[in-house]
């Protein structure tokens, strides 16, 4: 099995969001918990849907990662960029305007 973390996206702010050990969610894809089985990434799941229904938390899904020299990595284009941050100026657009 390819490990596994779990994303959302936070329905305060719309930030990309981590599960993290403690049930909370993180913006830093470093601070997640990793999934080494199927059976914890189906409870991770469940917790994540708990979120959903608190209204913490919108979309959450599992994705696969690499745990390389203790740094968590992500699979994939779309995830290394929802990792990355922001792919748009914040001074453009209606982030501008909020500030």
């Amino acid at each position: 099995m390819t490990v596994k973390a779990i994303t959302a996206n936070r329905l305060s702010d719309g930030n990309v969001v981590y599960l993290r050990q403690d049930d909370t969610w993180s913006e830093r894809i470093q601070e997640s918990i990793v999934a080494d089985s199927e059976d914890l990434a189906t409870a991770l799941l469940e917790l994540a849907k708990r979120a959903v229904a608190e209204r913490l938390v919108v979309d959450p899904y599992l994705f696969a990662v690499s745990v390389e020299d203790g740094r968590i990595r992500p699979l994939g284009r779309r995830e290394e960029i929802r990792a990355a941050g922001p792919s748009v100026r914040t001074d453009l657009g209606y982030q501008a305007a909020a500030e």
